[in-house]
């Protein structure tokens, strides 16, 4: 007999895979939710995410605080090199970070090109609460986190010094690569009990990316883009190939059509292949999660990953690709 923990399952990973959920397998549109609540992020960094939104989730919270102590766990983590503490520097060394963060009403933040500051995605929530604006950057940015109470302290670990001085010594050439060796993002979206939906992304960039370069993680309709009466989505990778396709926007405008988020996921990326005479030596993967808890990803290349916690399994799945 199936069960109610196994049917959701079925739903969870079919759509990570790319299966469009059939209306007799999951949920059709007059079918009550699928799951809620439920938070999934990004890369295997998300486990720890997740486990760090559940709480808050679990108690009713807002989802804009899940979603912040989700991606925090990555942000001052010094191991993970591609987010805040320990991010890889930029081709000069400095160590510059990105993020956003946005609710299902329309409410946005964002910060660019950020120095010193650890949880750039709490900046960014600072913005959106309590600044009139939608996006700060470089100085600016970094004066309003000290004005809002941030600490300053430097981003740039001994270990990230260490790869920038031998990246310097051995080649030193801008190239940057797909999958895990540049993934340079965690993304996170959260779904209550109640229906209300929201997302964070934060990233130190691609790693000896050119000074003042800023990629998709900022980008409202970009990296992330949230609306309650339809769904969510987030990305990672190549930034440049997300922002110039608007990715996360179309993901939802796709579901407000009618398509389920994996069916979304993969026509945003046939977008970017249809652009994109490079996109096998590029990487850009979607994640997507519908009003109804319904989760959907896809990606151009092989390797990338999502966490999935639905309150009773939080796990990693293998995210289908185009190549």
């Amino acid at each position: 007999m199936t069960t109610r923990r196994d049917f959701l399952k079925t739903c969870a990973v079919g759509a990570a895979a790319g299966m469009a959920p059939s209306l007799s397998g999951c949920s059709s549109a007059a079918d009550p939710p699928v799951q809620r609540p439920i938070t999934v992020s990004t890369w295997y960094s998300g486990l720890k995410a997740n486990e760090a939104a559940w709480p808050v989730l679990a108690g009713g919270g807002d989802p804009i605080d899940a979603v912040l102590a989700g991606v925090l766990t990555a942000e001052e983590d010094p191991t993970n090199q591609y987010v805040g503490l320990g991010g890889l520097p930029d081709r000069d060394g400095r160590v510059t970070v990105d993020a956003s963060v946005m609710d299902g009403m329309g409410r946005a933040g964002a910060v660019a090109a950020l120095e010193d500051v650890v949880h750039a995605a709490g900046v960014a929530r600072a913005v959106m609460d309590h600044s009139p604006h939608v996006m700060l950057v470089g100085e600016g940015a970094r004066q309003f986190a000290v004005d809002h109470g941030f600490p300053l302290q430097s981003l740039l670990t001994e270990a990230s010094r260490k790869d920038w001085r031998r990246w310097l010594a051995e080649d030193g050439a801008y190239a940057p690569k797909p999958n895990a060796e540049n993934h340079d993002t965690i993304a996170q979206l959260a779904l209550t009990d109640d229906g209300r939906l929201a997302g964070a992304c934060t990233t130190s960039g691609m790693k000896w990316k050119l000074p003042g370069r800023v990629g998709d993680s900022p980008i409202i309709g970009a990296a992330l883009f949230v609306d309650d009466s339809v769904g969510a989505c987030c990305t990672t990778g190549n930034g440049e190939a997300v922002m110039t396709t608007c990715g996360s926007f179309l993901v939802v405008e796709l579901m407000r059509q009618g398509h389920t988020p994996s069916e979304a996921c993969q026509l945003a990326t046939e977008r970017i292949v249809s652009t994109r005479s490079d996109w096998k030596e590029l990487q850009v993967g979607f994640l997507a999660l519908d009003y109804r808890g319904r989760v959907g990803s896809f990606s151009l290349v092989p390797g990338f990953q999502i966490a999935v916690h639905d309150g009773q399994d939080n796990q990693i799945i293998d995210v289908e690709s185009r190549l």
